[in-house]
């Protein structure tokens, strides 16, 4: 089963991203995606 989880940036906080991800894993999902806030590539962490 998957849920739905949003992105944010670790810099400025920001939620840029929805993806899914497998509802089993219980740590948080962290990606490395381009913020058009910041404007480059940053660290994504998983919120609530």
């Amino acid at each position: 089963m998957k849920r739905k989880v949003a992105l944010a940036c670790a810099i400025c906080s920001n939620r840029n991203y929805a993806t899914s991800k497998n509802a089993s894993v219980s740590e948080r999902l962290e990606m490395q995606k381009y913020c058009k806030i910041c404007g480059k590539h940053t660290l994504h962490r998983e919120t609530k």
